[in-house]
């Protein structure tokens, strides 16, 4: 295992992103992590599992995910045996944590602390690239600027890009209500976030050189108690529900997210959508 970022010493457990910053202030998903949600993803494990099945990850595939935050989509990333895994995050915590991720012997794992947009890697040095959870959180340039990227990473043949994002449906949403959503999101989770149509993901991804070849979608349920389970297991969604009954600012958050996503939950969604390269990459 190599790393750009160093761990802890002596065994040491790495830190939680956010790991420090005041509860009323910091990002939403890191509040989750640090009560012990691991899973992280708008579809949850499920819509992970599909996009993995669809990219077909195999022994001679050499996979870079970008924002890999804690490791929890590495794992299972790791348990189809690549030959080569890298972890992308800019997050120093994150990356010492996924500096600590073991696989099958032969695998090749590396983690990097640098930007999605801006990985430092060599073009082509990549056959499957995917990031969940992270364009939505920026504006159109920057997710341009990430699907580029993937885009130089990936090999031309056969490479695949595998994408997990939050959705506004549906495709002909009224424009001011979806300001209105992502107002409201951004105040809830105090993070822009910035969803698109299914359509307007498939186009993201076209406008960049790639051809979609595969698309689902799920409910919007991450913070419910069925999903909670689903990802975290019954012992894991307890602890959760337990961290926050101790810890009041965490509790206003974590309902104050979930009242925005259930106030919206007819035009939020999950959306997976896997695609190839068409044009060839520089």
């Amino acid at each position: 295992m190599t790393t750009t970022d160093h761990g802890r010493p002596g065994g040491q457990a790495a830190p939680v992103p956010g790991e420090g910053l005041d509860t009323a202030r910091m990002p939403g998903h890191w509040l989750l992590a640090r009560l012990g949600k691991r899973v992280l993803r708008p579809g949850g494990v499920e819509l992970t599992d599909w996009m993995l099945g669809a990219l077909r990850i195999g022994r001679d595939d050499r996979v870079v995910e970008l924002a890999a935050g804690l490791g929890a989509t590495a794992r299972r990333t790791l348990g189809h045996g690549p030959a080569a895994y890298t972890a992308v995050d800019r997050d120093a915590a994150a990356v010492a944590r996924l500096g600590m991720l073991t696989g099958p012997g032969g695998t090749e794992i590396c983690a990097v602390r640098a930007d999605a947009s801006d990985t430092g890697m060599p073009g082509g040095s990549a056959t499957v690239v995917y990031g969940e959870a992270m364009l939505t959180m920026h504006p159109e340039p920057a997710k341009r600027r990430v699907v580029r990227e993937a885009h130089r990473l990936i090999a031309d043949s056969p490479g695949r890009y595998g994408v997990h994002e939050m959705c506004l449906l549906p495709d002909d949403i009224d424009p001011a209500l979806a300001e209105r959503i992502a107002s409201d999101l951004k105040d809830a989770i105090h993070v822009g976030a910035r969803p698109l149509t299914p359509d307007g993901w498939s186009e993201l991804l076209t406008a960049e050189g790639f051809t979609v070849t595969a698309v689902r979608t799920a409910p919007m349920a991450l913070l419910e108690p069925r999903r909670l389970i689903a990802d975290e297991g019954l012992a894991g969604a307890l602890r959760i529900v337990f961290r926050a009954l101790r810890d009041p600012a965490a509790r206003h958050r974590v309902l104050r997210m979930r009242r925005a996503f259930r106030h919206h939950r007819a035009h939020l969604g999950a959306i997976a959508l896997v695609a190839v390269p068409t044009t060839p990459t520089s």
